[in-house]
């Protein structure tokens, strides 16, 4: 597992009275996320959450040069008032049967090597469509069509660097995988995309600046999607990623780090691909 960046705060009930109480964009979602997690199974999850995508695109916006921030800022001005926070959610909030398979990419159980042709057919997949809202938003197209791109982009290099985002075929990247998680029935995709993060009870804002001064070193440079997929896999494969169908307050412990470090980490990394799209 990934080295820790922050203090743990076990407090399930007190995320859930936030969530309901705290008035900002979104929250109707992370209202039934939350109200998943008290009354019933959730069945189908988004990448990060809410909260996650924010986080990772308040610490890219932190880590722009000036000339990528003033091309963020043109053509986000097309539809006034957005920020690159507000719309790291869009891709979630407009997903169909068609995209829906670009927000994540499936490996085979043993096998984290990212295979194009067998993990991403017909270009199907996170890193596939990394690849093609990059060469959208460094083409001669209109700034409408690189505004949709650059929704895309925030909203999937974030996908791609939580784990079960690239897990595992057999079980859906954890969706099928039934656990009991923060006292009631839950799925292990669930409890990575939002659970382990509203469990922190930190506000996005908060926690992004805490998380901007993460070390990366070597990994932020790596700005390759599929060895981003791979590192996902990787994390996914480590021993005890899979509780014994009971997310614990050692489980919780032990990956909230992990969470931590993948957020900082998609975050330098959206940064340095939109540095050098805009270059």
């Amino acid at each position: 597992m990934l080295g820790g960046c922050g203090p743990v705060r076990f407090s399930a009930f007190l995320w859930i009275r936030n969530t309901m109480t705290r008035p900002r964009k979104g929250w109707a979602r992370s209202f039934s996320v939350a109200s998943a997690f008290l009354f019933g199974t959730v069945s189908f999850a988004y990448g990060w959450g809410n909260e996650g995508h924010q986080v990772v695109a308040l610490i890219a916006q932190a880590k722009l040069t000036a000339k990528a921030m003033v091309e963020v800022d043109r053509l986000l001005a097309l539809e006034p008032g957005e920020t690159l926070a507000s719309i790291s959610t869009w891709a979630d909030e407009h997903r169909n049967p068609s995209s829906a398979p670009w927000h994540y990419v499936n490996f085979p159980r043993g096998d984290c090597i990212y295979n194009e042709q067998r993990d991403c057919p017909d270009g199907r997949c996170v890193v596939a469509a990394i690849k093609r809202q990059l060469e959208v938003l460094g083409s001669a197209g209109t700034d409408e069509k690189k505004l949709n791109a650059l929704k895309y982009l925030v909203h999937f290099v974030g996908d791609v660097h939580q784990p079960l985002h690239a897990g595992y075929l057999d079980d859906k990247g954890g969706n099928q995988y039934q656990l009991q998680a923060f006292l009631r029935g839950s799925n292990l995709h669930a409890v990575w995309d939002s659970g382990l993060i509203k469990n922190m009870n930190e506000e996005s804002g908060a926690m992004a600046l805490r998380l901007q001064s993460v070390p990366n070193g070597v990994l932020a440079a790596d700005l390759e999607p599929g060895h981003a997929a791979q590192e996902s896999c990787a994390i996914v494969s480590q021993p005890g990623f899979y509780p014994e169908r009971l997310v614990d307050v050692s489980y919780i412990l032990q990956n909230t780090p992990v969470v931590e470090k993948r957020l900082a980490t998609a975050g330098a990394r959206l940064a340095g691909i939109l540095n050098t799209v805009f270059k």
